[in-house]
């Protein structure tokens, strides 16, 4: 298998279920369809719904049929970092190597942007799976856990909870990554599996895998933040010390911080290799997301 042209077929199918499913940047106010525009094609990893894709496709799921999942879920990451890079939040001026969505509109704009791609994700589920009105419920149920208050929301606020502190432990750090970064990318490749028809215990090794894979990808982000390299990041490096944020490097040493990397990738393709199908795709795509800090 040739894993880069795989990747891009898998993006570039992304790329074009977000144009064909977000509402044209003219609709009426325009200014808020371009400002969710904006944010949604400008590029990026797409990790979240080409995960959708290739875990849907590894069940015998076409690419089709899984891509208003896959857009779905970009949406509900696209707001959540819309919302992040607030001056309420993180104040962030740089977002996938572009203006962030405040600075490229205006505040008020963007929030609104981020509030309307958070409700477009749950209408996408509602009105391209209406076919099938048990996997709508499905996708709509884990996503709204994955996105609420217990889990993404709930990291969020544990995360600036967290900057007020003399000092941040171990555990807790885990908490807010566990929510914050994992429980998305759990999502993502629990989403493919619903799709795809996936069992129960598949779905478990899904889950597991996704928790183990977001926590790597979190340290190699952390690692990337501390060692300044921002193309890679396509955000503004080296932020998070200058906020006094709590991160793994932090907390652990970049050295010990890229030996947890390494033993949640592990984790991650151990939870992988218990899902009985042809997984190389997702296997190279564990590595390659980790081997960005190398």
């Amino acid at each position: 298998m040739d894993f880069s042209a795989e990747l891009k077929r898998l993006v570039k199918e992304v790329e074009a279920g977000i144009e064909r499913l977000l509402p044209p940047a003219s609709t009426r106010p325009a200014r808020i369809h371009e400002a969710m525009r904006y944010s949604m094609t400008a590029g990026g990893k797409r990790l979240r719904p080409v995960l959708v894709l290739a875990t849907a496709e590894m069940f015998g799921a076409s690419t089709q049929r899984a891509l208003p999942a896959a857009v779905a879920i970009e949406c509900l990451h696209t707001y959540s970092l819309i919302h992040d890079d607030l001056p309420c939040m993180d104040n962030d001026d740089l977002r996938r190597g572009r203006p962030t969505a405040h600075r490229a509109f205006d505040e008020a704009t963007a929030l609104l942007a981020g509030d309307a791609l958070l409700t477009h994700a749950f209408a996408l589920l509602a009105e391209e799976y209406a076919d099938d009105p048990t996997l709508a419920h499905s996708l709509s149920r884990v996503l709204a856990e994955a996105a609420g208050s217990r889990r993404l929301i709930g990291g969020q606020m544990a995360d600036l909870l967290a900057e007020g502190k003399a000092d941040v432990s171990a555990e807790e750090l885990q908490f807010i990554h566990a929510q914050k970064t994992a429980a998305m990318i759990e999502c993502a490749l629990e989403f493919g599996g619903i799709v795809g028809g996936a069992n129960a215990e598949d779905r478990k090794s899904l889950r597991e895998c996704g928790r183990h894979l977001g926590l790597a990808f979190q340290i190699t982000d952390d690692i990337l933040d501390a060692t300044g390299d921002s193309a890679v990041l396509g955000k503004t490096a080296g932020k998070d010390a200058k906020a006094g944020k709590f991160t793994f490097p932090r907390v652990h040493g970049v050295e010990v911080s890229r030996q947890m990397s390494r033993a949640e990738s592990d984790a991650a393709e151990a939870a992988l290799g218990r899902v009985c199908r042809d997984n190389m795709f997702l296997s190279n795509m564990i590595r390659s997301l980790i081997d960005r800090s190398r």
